[in-house]
Protein backbone atom coordinates (compact mmCIF):
# COMPACT_ATOMS: atom_id res chain seq x y z
CA UNK A 1 0.00 0.00 0.00
CA UNK A 2 1.39 3.33 -0.93
CA UNK A 3 1.85 5.78 2.32
CA UNK A 4 -0.35 8.95 2.12
CA UNK A 5 1.89 12.01 3.03
CA UNK A 6 0.99 14.01 5.27
CA UNK A 7 1.34 17.94 5.99
CA UNK A 8 1.27 18.76 9.53
CA UNK A 9 1.11 22.62 9.11
CA UNK A 10 0.89 26.45 10.70
CA UNK A 11 3.24 27.19 13.71
CA UNK A 12 3.50 24.06 14.74
CA UNK A 13 4.35 23.57 11.09
CA UNK A 14 5.40 21.13 8.97
CA UNK A 15 5.71 20.16 5.11
CA UNK A 16 5.79 16.92 4.62
CA UNK A 17 6.02 15.42 1.13
CA UNK A 18 5.81 11.95 -0.34
CA UNK A 19 8.37 13.11 -3.22
CA UNK A 20 9.41 11.11 -6.47
CA UNK A 21 13.38 12.44 -6.61
CA UNK A 22 14.16 14.33 -10.28
CA UNK A 23 16.59 12.09 -12.54
CA UNK A 24 19.84 14.45 -11.96
CA UNK A 25 19.52 13.83 -8.40
CA UNK A 26 22.38 11.39 -6.58
CA UNK A 27 21.16 9.43 -3.90
CA UNK A 28 24.05 10.74 -2.14
CA UNK A 29 21.85 13.88 -1.56
CA UNK A 30 18.68 11.46 0.62
CA UNK A 31 18.74 11.89 4.01
CA UNK A 32 18.08 8.84 5.69
CA UNK A 33 16.01 8.58 8.90
CA UNK A 34 17.34 10.04 12.17
CA UNK A 35 19.75 12.49 9.74
CA UNK A 36 19.92 15.84 9.20
CA UNK A 37 21.94 17.70 6.70
CA UNK A 38 22.05 21.36 5.44
CA UNK A 39 23.03 22.00 2.00
CA UNK A 40 25.31 24.84 0.81
CA UNK A 41 23.78 24.54 -2.46
CA UNK A 42 20.50 22.76 -3.60
CA UNK A 43 21.25 20.01 -6.07
CA UNK A 44 17.85 20.01 -7.13
CA UNK A 45 16.61 24.07 -7.31
CA UNK A 46 13.42 23.73 -8.84
CA UNK A 47 11.71 21.08 -6.68
CA UNK A 48 9.17 21.41 -3.76
CA UNK A 49 9.70 24.70 -1.84
CA UNK A 50 8.12 25.87 1.04
CA UNK A 51 7.49 29.18 2.41
CA UNK A 52 5.73 31.04 5.12
CA UNK A 53 5.59 34.60 6.66
CA UNK A 54 3.94 34.83 10.35
CA UNK A 55 2.91 38.44 11.49
CA UNK A 56 2.99 39.60 15.28
CA UNK A 57 0.88 42.12 16.08
CA UNK A 58 0.49 44.53 19.20
CA UNK A 59 -2.76 42.42 20.39
CA UNK A 60 -0.80 39.08 19.45
CA UNK A 61 1.35 39.80 22.56
CA UNK A 62 -2.00 39.99 24.80
CA UNK A 63 -3.70 37.05 22.91
CA UNK A 64 -0.86 34.81 21.58
CA UNK A 65 -2.61 34.40 18.04
CA UNK A 66 -0.48 35.43 14.87
CA UNK A 67 -1.34 35.83 11.27
CA UNK A 68 0.27 32.97 8.99
CA UNK A 69 0.73 33.05 5.59
CA UNK A 70 1.87 29.87 3.98
CA UNK A 71 2.56 28.54 0.33
CA UNK A 72 4.08 25.42 -0.59
CA UNK A 73 5.53 25.43 -4.08
CA UNK A 74 6.40 22.80 -6.92
CA UNK A 75 4.76 19.69 -4.98
CA UNK A 76 5.15 16.55 -6.21
CA UNK A 77 2.75 14.27 -8.12
CA UNK A 78 0.80 12.18 -6.09
CA UNK A 79 -2.66 11.31 -5.73
CA UNK A 80 -3.90 12.66 -2.36
CA UNK A 81 -2.26 15.04 0.29
CA UNK A 82 -3.41 15.82 3.47
CA UNK A 83 -2.33 18.84 5.50
CA UNK A 84 -3.24 19.01 9.26
CA UNK A 85 -3.04 22.02 11.62
CA UNK A 86 -2.65 21.67 15.23
CA UNK A 87 -6.51 22.19 16.32
CA UNK A 88 -5.67 23.55 19.47
CA UNK A 89 -4.14 26.22 18.33
CA UNK A 90 -6.02 27.02 14.81
CA UNK A 91 -8.45 30.01 14.96
CA UNK A 92 -9.28 30.38 10.94
CA UNK A 93 -8.44 29.02 7.68
CA UNK A 94 -8.79 29.75 3.85
CA UNK A 95 -7.19 28.74 0.81
CA UNK A 96 -5.98 31.86 -1.20
CA UNK A 97 -4.32 29.85 -4.08
CA UNK A 98 -3.69 26.75 -5.54
CA UNK A 99 -2.99 25.61 -9.05
CA UNK A 100 -2.15 21.85 -10.17
CA UNK A 101 -4.32 20.47 -8.22
CA UNK A 102 -7.86 18.25 -8.94
CA UNK A 103 -9.69 19.36 -5.92
CA UNK A 104 -9.54 20.63 -2.68
CA UNK A 105 -11.77 19.78 0.68
CA UNK A 106 -11.57 21.74 3.74
CA UNK A 107 -12.92 19.55 6.84
CA UNK A 108 -11.87 21.92 10.23
CA UNK A 109 -8.51 21.68 10.77
CA UNK A 110 -7.72 19.44 7.46
CA UNK A 111 -7.16 20.31 4.12
CA UNK A 112 -7.40 17.72 1.40
CA UNK A 113 -6.14 17.99 -1.55
CA UNK A 114 -5.98 15.04 -4.40
CA UNK A 115 -5.02 14.65 -7.93
CA UNK A 116 -1.71 17.02 -7.37
CA UNK A 117 0.55 17.41 -10.24
CA UNK A 118 3.56 17.88 -10.77
CA UNK A 119 4.60 21.89 -9.98
CA UNK A 120 1.72 22.30 -8.41
CA UNK A 121 0.79 24.82 -5.50
CA UNK A 122 -1.51 25.82 -2.66
CA UNK A 123 -1.76 28.88 -0.77
CA UNK A 124 -3.24 29.38 2.71
CA UNK A 125 -3.92 31.70 5.04
CA UNK A 126 -4.86 31.45 8.94
CA UNK A 127 -4.63 32.86 12.34
CA UNK A 128 -3.21 30.42 15.18
CA UNK A 129 -2.75 30.98 18.85
CA UNK A 130 1.26 30.13 18.10
CA UNK A 131 3.18 32.74 20.26
CA UNK A 132 4.06 30.89 23.71
CA UNK A 133 5.20 33.20 26.27
CA UNK A 134 7.75 31.66 28.40
CA UNK A 135 8.67 31.46 32.39
CA UNK A 136 11.92 34.53 31.58
CA UNK A 137 9.48 36.48 29.15
CA UNK A 138 10.69 35.03 26.39
CA UNK A 139 8.29 34.28 23.58
CA UNK A 140 8.52 32.17 21.39
CA UNK A 141 7.36 30.52 17.80
CA UNK A 142 8.35 27.00 16.16
CA UNK A 143 8.12 25.49 12.80
CA UNK A 144 7.84 21.79 12.29
CA UNK A 145 8.73 19.26 11.89
CA UNK A 146 9.46 20.52 7.62
CA UNK A 147 10.17 17.07 5.72
CA UNK A 148 10.05 16.42 1.73
CA UNK A 149 9.88 12.27 2.79
CA UNK A 150 10.89 9.76 0.10
CA UNK A 151 10.30 6.48 0.73
CA UNK A 152 12.69 5.56 4.26
CA UNK A 153 14.14 8.93 3.62
CA UNK A 154 14.53 12.51 2.83
CA UNK A 155 14.63 14.44 -0.24
CA UNK A 156 16.75 18.11 0.13
CA UNK A 157 14.16 20.55 0.13
CA UNK A 158 13.92 24.59 0.45
CA UNK A 159 12.50 26.46 3.04
CA UNK A 160 11.30 30.11 3.77
CA UNK A 161 9.96 31.13 6.90
CA UNK A 162 9.62 35.19 7.81
CA UNK A 163 8.69 36.55 10.56
CA UNK A 164 7.45 40.21 11.44
CA UNK A 165 6.97 42.13 14.89
CA UNK A 166 6.47 45.46 15.94
CA UNK A 167 9.80 47.19 15.97
CA UNK A 168 9.46 49.10 19.05
CA UNK A 169 8.48 46.63 21.32
CA UNK A 170 10.51 43.25 20.49
CA UNK A 171 14.00 41.94 19.06
CA UNK A 172 15.45 38.88 17.94
CA UNK A 173 17.49 37.19 20.91
CA UNK A 174 17.85 33.69 18.90
CA UNK A 175 17.09 31.38 15.81
CA UNK A 176 17.21 27.44 15.59
CA UNK A 177 18.90 26.33 13.26
CA UNK A 178 21.67 28.75 13.96
CA UNK A 179 23.56 30.48 10.30
CA UNK A 180 25.65 28.19 8.61
CA UNK A 181 26.31 26.78 5.21
CA UNK A 182 22.82 25.91 4.22
CA UNK A 183 21.05 28.48 6.76
CA UNK A 184 20.65 32.04 6.10
CA UNK A 185 19.53 34.72 8.66
CA UNK A 186 18.62 37.69 7.28
CA UNK A 187 17.29 40.53 9.99
CA UNK A 188 15.74 44.03 9.95
CA UNK A 189 14.15 45.85 13.50
CA UNK A 190 11.11 44.81 12.43
CA UNK A 191 11.52 41.02 11.39
CA UNK A 192 13.59 38.45 10.16
CA UNK A 193 14.16 35.71 7.68
CA UNK A 194 15.33 32.08 7.47
CA UNK A 195 16.13 30.63 4.06
CA UNK A 196 16.86 27.16 4.69
CA UNK A 197 18.23 24.01 2.12
CA UNK A 198 18.12 20.76 4.05
CA UNK A 199 17.71 16.76 4.03
CA UNK A 200 15.90 15.06 6.95
CA UNK A 201 12.95 16.15 9.64
CA UNK A 202 13.76 19.99 10.72
CA UNK A 203 12.10 21.32 13.34
CA UNK A 204 12.71 25.75 13.85
CA UNK A 205 12.90 28.03 16.47
CA UNK A 206 12.72 32.09 16.83
CA UNK A 207 12.89 33.51 20.07
CA UNK A 208 11.58 37.31 20.71
CA UNK A 209 12.53 39.63 23.65
CA UNK A 210 11.16 42.92 24.81
CA UNK A 211 13.26 45.95 22.96
CA UNK A 212 15.19 47.92 25.75
CA UNK A 213 13.85 51.76 25.63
Amino acid sequence: MRRMPRILAGITLAATCLAQPAAALDFNDIAHEGQLRFLAVHPSPGSYHYESRVRITDESLVSGVVDLATCHRQLDPIRKIVIMFNPRRLQRLEITSMEGIGNVDIQGHRVEMTDVRKGAAICIQLQSRALDRLEDGTLRLQAGPLMRRYLDGYLPMQASLAFEWPADKLRLAQVEPAPQPGVILTETLSGARLDMIFAGRLSARVDLVAREK
